[in-house]
């Protein structure tokens, strides 16, 4: 076998360039976070740990703090999540294993033509049309009708804007993404695998169940993660619909905040350089979620292939 050395000089160019842009990737997050960082750290140095721990953000006396909107970040992320993973799981099903030809052609195009809408659109559709919906029939029925509303959870006035309502709208945001990885992670699982199952007397369901998914499972964690990603960072479409309040609650009709909302809402007007850097680490505060929170994910994955190779 040639080495590298009496290689053609093409493939050394292109081993060149793949390692130079494999290298870009852990390259510009670095220098992003040093970025970052550095206009983060006069806040830093202000406040300390409590400007993750108190929930006072006051611009004209120069006190921040952005607990509520990181548990307004993670709340929002997770509701989205418990709503979409099981719609997009049933979505990938149907595409992959159920549906005729023709109707997959549809379904998948439909889920695409979801991921392609910009996401302000999403917002201004979700102000005006899903807002108004969850505020004079969702609310009051979740409230009155199933008698919720003495509960934590579902207290307190139906204003519309709320934390429901971010949920809501980054589910239906981030179920294509999900639903798409899972379809061609549905699809990638060998036809032996269904094959011995039906062989074995196995009926549809119990193939897709027994067979498929747990072949697939690491691939379908991997499609969470990526709708968790993208609902993390997620700003306009988000801003619009939860209300903007920077205090905790319990309750998912209560207005919320969270970290990207946060610095939308704020930067333009930000003049003060203690408030400019309140606002740069509060993106750190993001960018650290998302890295701890994916770093558990990839976690998760790693032992969920390792438990099947064992």
């Amino acid at each position: 076998m040639p080495t590298l050395h009496h290689s053609p000089i093409g493939d050394r160019v292109y081993r060149i360039l793949t390692t130079a842009c494999a290298a870009s990737i852990p390259t510009l997050l670095l220098v992003l976070s040093v970025a970052i960082g550095i206009a983060a750290w006069p806040a830093v140095r202000t406040f300390g740990w409590e400007f993750v721990t108190t929930s006072e953000w006051d611009a004209v006396r120069g006190v921040f703090g952005v607990a509520p909107a990181i548990f307004g970040t993670l709340l929002s992320s997770a509701l989205a999540l418990v709503i979409a993973a099981p719609l997009a799981m049933a979505a990938a099903i149907v595409t992959a294993e159920l549906a005729p030809i023709w109707l997959r052609h549809v379904l998948d195009l439909l889920l695409d033509l979801l991921a392609a809408i910009p996401s302000v659109l999403y917002g201004l559709w979700g102000l005006f049309v899903m807002v108004p919906w969850l505020r004079e029939s969702v609310m009051p029925f979740l409230a009155e009708d199933l008698r919720l509303g003495d509960t934590p959870l579902f207290s307190g006035p139906a204003y519309g804007p709320s934390m429901l309502a971010a949920g809501l709208l980054l589910a239906i945001m981030v179920l294509p993404y999900i639903a798409a990885v899972m379809r061609e992670v549905l699809a990638a699982v060998p036809d032996a695998q269904r094959e011995a199952a039906l062989a074995l007397g196995a009926t549809r369901w119990e193939v897709i169940r027994y067979a498929v998914l747990p072949y697939a499972r690491s691939g379908i964690i991997g499609g969470v993660i990526l709708g968790l990603g993208r609902a993390l960072g997620e700003t306009m479409a988000v801003t619009m619909v939860i209300g903007n309040r920077h205090e905790f609650s319990t309750s998912l009709f209560a207005h919320g905040y969270t970290l990207a909302s946060l610095i939308a809402n704020e930067f333009a007007e930000a003049t003060a350089d203690l408030h400019l850097s309140a606002l740069m680490a509060a993106g750190a505060a993001l960018l650290a979620v998302t890295l701890v929170v994916n770093a558990i994910a990839r976690w998760l994955v790693w032992r969920v292939r390792h438990q099947g190779a064992s």
